[in-house]
């Protein structure tokens, strides 16, 4: 397994932007499935991926496919009372850093209570509003 990957298995569910930047390629694209835009860079992305993992409760991934640079991460968690089921798509740039992060989830009332989640937190954390400016 790559190391990025392998890293990031363990990372992303402490919701630790600190610990999810330094796996970004410095223009990773970040498409989550709550939003239709496309968050871009670094910073924003590891800040989005740092709220998100302190909203998903009891993550773990329980499948990892792929080879090379593409990655497909199977993971489970709640949110609330909810159970959700997803899939991390990833894409790996010539550096091992991930270039394309893109999310897949089910329920359809999961996503929404995650988005729900999400804009609360986001709202309510001023160094958040920084990275504003990296939707595309």
């Amino acid at each position: 397994m790559h190391p990025t990957i392998q890293t990031m298995l363990t990372v992303v569910a402490k919701g630790d932007a600190d610990a999810i930047a330094p796996l970004l390629a410095r223009d990773v694209k970040f498409m989550p499935p709550t939003y239709y835009k496309t968050w871009t860079g670094r910073d924003a992305v590891a800040a989005v991926l740092g709220h998100v993992g302190q909203v998903f409760t009891d993550f773990k991934y329980r499948r990892v496919m792929g080879e090379g640079v593409d990655w497909a991460l199977e993971f489970q968690c709640r949110i609330g009372d909810l159970d959700a089921v997803g899939v991390d798509l990833i894409t790996l740039d010539a550096d091992g850093l991930i270039a394309v992060f893109e999310v897949v989830m089910r329920p359809h009332k999961s996503i929404g209570a995650l988005r729900d989640a999400m804009n609360a937190r986001v709202k309510s954390d001023p160094a958040f509003l920084v990275h504003q400016k990296a939707l595309s």
